[in-house]
């Protein structure tokens, strides 16, 4: 019998190889390639010339985004206004985080409301949700508990995208749920479901389903330990819009942020509350994570940070005391370490602070991850509140990015913190001279600083 065919794909570029490499000459990463069968080429007709031909950018006229609205009010906002007709958008997360019934949420609010698409001579949309890891009464259980649905949402339960696809040119839905990639394949690929050469046949099917049928397909995607998409990282590459789903398992809080969005802007999240029955949005991220926030207790401080155009404030924690050991131990949550132990550098070269033999724990309270430098005047105060045992006033936030020299340089979107944290109560903000010059907020008295010494001087008078 005659030996199959096999080639070595790289799982991060997608880069084809005749033989197993170490590294990848692509993207330069070591040990990715996976054997996998030879995929079958169809038949390409070499007398067929293309009626394509290139246009000026002048001449073409750009017609506007038709968006209609999810019906989640945070979803529509990673997704940068809205959903796009014929758009392929990407969901991953870890397993049990809420991504099928974020979307299953999402399927009731569109069958259930009326004239959502524009231009459609039918009064609702058409949703057709296929799983291919949970069976129909499984899926009526979960959609029993998050609601009632009055629309048209066709549920099936298929692994063979060939047979998806005949049941999508039948039924001509709006809204096309895949749960999930891993589990589909097509007959002439001869690899496992799951596989590199399935997940990038499948997906490159379905994209031109979604392209060349106005189709809507939303793709769930497993996620590996190192928190990527499982398959080959082309998958990220084809498709529109690629949101991941993310959350503590010891908190209830779920935020959804846009990586990549073609329609949109990127680092743009929504926040999400996990209860009994379902996903319940949260519109004030702000109030939700000072929650339980301790008063008049040195060490604890607020910041405002910012996320994709979204201010929130979140409270830094912050433990200093002396250790007995040799070497003192340094613990962050939440916020980069090595940004911790080099803020902590400059608190000892700047002010003559003796903590190199000390313990320091850092926390952002909340299970919040801030990695913006806008970040680093709260932890430098908060150490300084826990080292030197003096509570900052429970109604004042601070922001700003601290140099090697000590100095505090200005942060963007300044007015919008501000505004966030006179929203919530606070009447001080303690902030960037430069950006105090420009900002323009008012209801809250704001502070000035040049350097860290002045911050020292406010939290110690």
């Amino acid at each position: 019998m005659a030996k199959n065919k096999t080639v070595f794909f790289c799982k991060e570029c997608g880069f084809e190889s005749a033989k197993w490499q170490g590294q990848c000459p692509g993207c330069r990463q070591w040990d990715t390639f996976v054997e996998e069968p030879v995929v079958k080429k169809s038949s390409i007709s070499t007398g067929t010339k293309s009626s394509n031909e290139p246009e000026l950018i002048s001449n073409i006229k750009a017609e506007e985004e038709v968006r209609y609205s999810s019906g989640i009010e945070e979803l529509d906002r990673v997704l940068g206004g809205g959903i796009v007709p014929g758009s392929l958008v990407l969901v991953g997360g870890d397993p049990g985080i809420g991504k099928s019934t974020l979307l299953l949420q999402m399927c009731r609010e569109v069958v259930n409301r009326v004239n959502v698409k524009q231009a459609s001579s039918e009064n609702k949309n058409k949703v057709l949700y296929i799983s291919g890891e949970e069976s129909i009464n499984q899926i009526k259980m979960r959609a029993e508990r998050l609601g009632v649905y009055n629309g048209e949402l066709l549920l099936l339960c298929e692994t063979n995208l060939d047979f998806i696809e005949d049941v999508i040119h039948k039924h001509m839905p709006d809204i096309v749920i895949i749960d999930s990639i891993q589990t589909m394949f097509k007959e002439e690929v001869s690899s496992a479901p799951g596989s590199v050469s399935q997940v990038r046949e499948v997906t490159g099917a379905l994209m031109r389903l979604a392209k060349g049928e106005g189709v809507t397909i939303f793709i769930i995607g497993h996620v590996t330990k190192e928190g990527v998409v499982a398959g080959p990282r082309v998958l990220e590459h084809m498709v529109d819009t690629v949101l991941y789903f993310e959350g503590d398992n010891y908190a209830s809080y779920r935020v959804l942020r846009a990586v990549k969005n073609r329609f949109g802007s990127t680092n743009e999240i929504g926040v999400f509350e996990m209860q009994g029955n379902g996903l319940a949005e949260v519109k004030n991220p702000s109030e939700f994570m000072l929650k339980g926030r301790p008063e008049g207790e040195p060490g604890s401080v607020v910041s405002a940070s910012i996320e994709g155009t979204r201010p929130i404030l979140v409270e830094v924690q912050a433990l200093v005391c002396r250790t007995n050991f040799n070497m003192p131990r340094r613990t962050s949550a939440g916020t980069d370490y090595n940004r911790v132990n080099l803020l902590m550098a400059v608190l000892e070269k700047r002010l003559g602070i003796q903590i190199s033999d000390c313990d320091a724990y850092v926390n952002v309270a909340g299970g919040m991850r801030i990695t913006e430098p806008a970040l680093d005047l709260a932890v430098i105060t908060a150490i300084l509140s826990s080292y030197k045992s003096v509570a900052l006033s429970n109604k004042t936030t601070l922001f700003g990015e601290v140099g090697l020299t000590g100095e505090i340089r200005a942060v963007n979107m300044a007015d919008q913190r501000v505004a966030e944290a006179a929203k919530m109560g606070f009447d001080v903000c303690i902030l960037p001279q430069a950006n105090k010059e420009h900002c323009k907020a008012t209801g809250i008295k704001l502070i000035g600083v040049k350097n860290i010494q002045e911050v020292m001087g406010l939290l110690i008078r």
